[in-house]
């Protein structure tokens, strides 16, 4: 029953991704499209959802349970971000966000392989950044800074976000085998950008025990 909590805080988590990526696709302003995008990271933090891109940075923090969800979280991410996509591929909306999402997802398809892992993982460094900002900031304002920041700065850099890129594949509906390669290798670098941060504190914190 735990797990199936679970998967469903991971599909609306998905919706909200899907949410800030309909801002962000339905704006012309790159700048505006970024800030606006944030709603979704913003309600699951507030919420407490379940995003794999959040939940993975403690992965090795946490016990050998919260590893064998994360695969959950990262199916309930794509169900939601695709029924989110295709309820809106059905709506008035529908062809012009699959036309901006189609452009968005060339450049991401014709990209190598290594590339998306590195932007991936610099993705989220970002993301950790956000969310480990939200968390221990101790006033409010610090905390919604984190999350704009974070959020913010790397979609302008153009780095990738594994659950945003199913939302645009899915509106885009552009899936194949190739898609799901990249999609696998985008995960793979948000995974490894996640934990660097963690995990270099850790070792520092260790290191300064130790004197």
């Amino acid at each position: 029953m735990e797990r199936i909590r679970t998967f469903v805080s991971a599909v609306l988590a998905g919706v909200c991704i899907a949410l800030g990526g309909t801002a962000y696709l339905s704006l012309e302003s790159k700048v505006a499209g970024a800030l606006f995008f944030t709603v979704g990271l913003f309600t699951i933090c507030v919420f407490g959802l379940h995003l794999f891109t959040g939940k993975v940075c403690y992965v090795f923090q946490r016990d050998g349970a919260y590893a064998l969800d994360l695969p959950v979280i990262w199916l309930g991410n794509l169900a939601g971000t695709f029924l989110a996509a295709q309820l809106e591929r059905w709506a008035r909306i529908g062809p012009a966000l699959a036309q901006r999402a189609q452009e968005v997802c060339q450049a991401k398809l014709s990209d190598s392989l290594v590339s998306l892992f590195l932007l991936a993982l610099f993705c989220n460094l970002m993301i950790y950044i956000a969310v480990e900002g939200f968390a221990r900031a101790p006033h409010d304002l610090g905390r919604y800074l984190a999350l704009f920041l974070g959020v913010a700065v790397f979609i302008l850099c153009g780095f990738e976000h594994c659950v945003a890129d199913m939302y645009y594949f899915s509106v885009a509906g552009v899936w194949s085998g190739k898609t799901l390669l990249a999609l696998l290798v985008m995960t793979l670098g948000n995974a490894l950008g996640g934990v660097l941060i963690p995990e270099a504190r850790r070792f520092i914190a260790g290191k300064e025990a130790g004197r």
